[in-house]
């Protein structure tokens, strides 16, 4: 017997993928936050040694992020919480 299951949206709007909002790697989060790959450490600073902590998780030994909880970091430090 095969079943297919699929997604949709409880409303008319279009749902978007989580690998839309999945940055993988510590090059992909220095490129979106810093706009470069030159900044890659200050990733691994800010998820781990930093007073304010990045919001990353790991999937496997791979740092990952997402970028709306990126996004939301960065606007709370712009609001200085």
């Amino acid at each position: 017997m095969n079943i297919q299951t699929q997604v949709t949206p409880a409303t008319a709007d279009a749902c978007p993928s989580l690998a839309d909002d999945l940055l993988h790697g510590a090059e992909a989060i220095a490129i979106f936050v810093f706009g470069n790959v030159r900044h890659r450490r200050k990733v691994y600073y800010y998820a781990s040694d930093a007073k304010v902590r990045m919001p990353v998780f790991r999937i496997g030994n791979v740092i990952c992020a997402r970028k709306s909880k990126l996004i939301e970091w960065i606007e709370a430090q712009e609001r200085g919480l």
